[in-house]
Formats: C-alpha cells, structure tokens, sequence
C-alpha cells in the first residue's frame, strides 16, 4: 500500500506560504533545497489541491502542463477545468474513493505537495501517513495554514532530522490517528 507522504516548507509558525502566496521568506537555494529536488525523484504520482496546482502559473506553467516532470498528476477540485491536459495532468473531484484507490495501486508512495486546506482535508479523513517538513527559519505571522482550517488532532513520531546550511532542517514524522 502506498503511503501519502506531505512534503512541504513550513514557517516557524506553522505557514506554507505568506500573504498573496509570498514564500520570498523560505529557504531558496542550498543542500537543503538540492535534496528536495533529489528526493521528488522517488515519486511517480503528486497530488494537490487546485490552488496549489494554479500556483504554479505565477512561475510560467500553462493550465494543463505538468508540474513536476516524470510524475502523475492529480489535481483534487470540484472547479478546476482544463483544455486539453497534458496526459499526467488529471482533475479529480475530492471523493475519498479517488485516494483510495490511488493509494492502494503499485508504484511509489505519493507526494502530497499541498495546500494546506486540501492537506487538512487528508488529515481530517487520515490519509495522510508521513509529515516531511522543511522547516524554515522565518515567522511569517499569517498565510496558509499547514493544514489550512483543520482542528484534528494528531500525534506525530519523529523518524528522522537533518540539518542543513541556511538553518533549514527537514524533519520527518510518521503521523499516528
């Protein structure tokens, strides 16, 4: 069975991104950010919620192009249409059937880039089985939530901890419901 495993910056106080989207505060380049890019490698599915994926505009990706190249895409959204998608780029409305059934198919674990409301869905229906967190060394004071407007409570397992130049560290944590 696949695991869903959130891989994300992160503020100090708990952001994903500041105000209008802004993540100018976050960790841009380094080992750090360079092990990121090395590990996206080891998934061949992404998932995300549409605004997530229309994010992507602001830095020259066309409606229906894939984000990441050599994955699948799955945009969960009860809105989104797209003109002629690429053949990884599918839209998906958000029934836990659809993560079900990803979940349960061969291949990689599945790498849930965001956002926060979409993740706060997941976790409120706990699908979400890993935490990878680049913590940054930034408090943005108000943006996008981790897990946008979810109140679940969870406890988490640390499984890993590195450290980085910037004082950026990534720490990993199994998510128990």
């Amino acid at each position: 069975m696949r695991k869903i495993i959130y891989y994300v910056a992160v503020s100090a106080d708990g952001f994903i991104s500041g105000l209008n989207d802004d993540i100018s505060g976050f960790v841009q380049q380094g080992e750090g950010v360079n092990q990121y890019f090395q590990d996206l490698k080891d998934f061949d599915i992404v998932i995300m919620g549409r605004k997530t994926y229309e994010f992507g505009y602001k830095y020259g990706m066309e409606p229906g192009q894939p984000a990441y190249p050599n994955m699948k895409h799955y945009i969960f959204s009860d809105s989104l249409i797209l003109e002629n998608p690429h053949e990884d780029v599918k839209v998906l409305n958000r029934d836990l059937k659809h993560i079900e059934t990803l979940k349960s198919e061969s291949g990689s674990d599945i790498y849930l880039c965001g956002g926060g409301e979409f993740a706060g869905w997941l976790l409120d229906n706990q699908l979400i089985d890993v935490l990878k967190i680049k913590a940054n060394p930034v408090v943005l004071g108000e943006g996008i939530r981790l897990f946008g407007s979810s109140k679940n409570k969870v406890q988490l397992n640390r499984i890993n901890l590195r450290e980085y130049d910037n004082s950026l560290n990534v720490v990993t944590y199994e998510i128990r419901y």
